[in-house]
């Protein structure tokens, strides 16, 4: 039975990737932060899921994986994220450091951990990476910030681990049906009474053509379940793909930016992300 750890598994992308690859046969380690989530795993598909308490920006918790994960090990799914939102001139620096510390340097810190047990089974890295992290928008620029990284450290580290054998992959969905999107307004709202008030009023245009934005993306969010998929295939296929785009609406968006003239894009990308023409 080949065995896997996933972060970021109590909800979302990582619970739907956890309880698909268990019900295929696979051992899944489920990283979690909080033991009920893990317990309730555990009942979901008892027998082929364990889990294990992990905060990836803990290094305490990074340096017992060498304790407590299984001798062997084929492959892990670097899945835990948060976005920070809000305009790039408000986001505060804690909260920029929280938003790189949780998406690209604790996935970063995960991967270093297990190396030693991927490259003695030849194993894959799948990181779950976004079309954020080809395309940037507006207000969620620290979040952008932390998905490019990611892409280039992923390609980093595919170059650097060939010779092992060891494959890289990047899965990169656009909106997902999970507590993120389906809360966006309340986290909108989180984000706007975080801001001063002369940040609210110099934003505020912004804000708003965003928050009318919002019902259009929850429509086209994909399942969690359509992501699961894409990483089962990307652990799977005997030749994997460095990217997986998920949905043809990542997969539009992705082929538009390629090709359109930058300011055709920005002007796209304002008025998708409901920025004012004039202020």
């Amino acid at each position: 039975m080949p065995s896997i750890l996933v972060t970021g598994a109590s909800r979302g992308i990582g619970r739907a990737v956890t309880l698909r690859l268990a019900r295929r046969g696979w051992h899944v380690v489920a990283g979690v932060r909080r033991a009920q989530d893990g317990e309730e795993l555990v009942t979901a598909q008892p027998g082929t899921v364990s889990w294990l308490e992990l905060d990836v920006t803990n290094p305490a918790h990074i340096g017992g994986l060498e304790e407590r994960l299984p001798a062997e090990l084929d492959g892990v799914v670097n899945n835990a994220g948060i976005v920070v939102g809000g305009p790039m001139e408000t986001v505060t620096v804690e909260d920029l450091r929280r938003q790189l510390e949780v998406n690209l340097i604790g996935q970063v810190a995960v991967t270093q951990a297990v190396l030693p047990r991927l490259r003695r089974s030849r194993g894959r890295v799948i990181f779950v990476s976004s079309l954020s992290g080809r395309v940037a928008t507006p207000l969620s620029g620290a979040y952008n910030a932390s998905k490019f990284g990611l892409e280039g450290a992923a390609d980093a580290l595919r170059l650097e681990l060939a010779p092992w054998g060891i494959r890289v992959v990047l899965i990169e969905p656009a909106q997902t049906d999970t507590d993120i999107w389906r809360n966006m307004d309340a986290l909108l709202e989180e984000s706007v009474a975080a801001l001063s008030p002369q940040q609210r009023e110099l934003y505020s245009g912004h804000i708003e053509g965003f928050r009318k934005s919002i019902p259009r993306s929850q429509r086209a969010a994909v399942p969690a379940e359509v992501v699961a998929a894409a990483v089962e295939k990307a652990l799977t296929d005997s030749r994997p793909r460095a990217r997986y785009l998920v949905g043809k609406g990542a997969r539009m968006q992705s082929a538009l930016a390629r090709i359109m003239p930058t300011p055709a894009l920005d002007a796209a990308l304002r008025a998708g992300g409901g920025v004012p023409r004039r202020l």
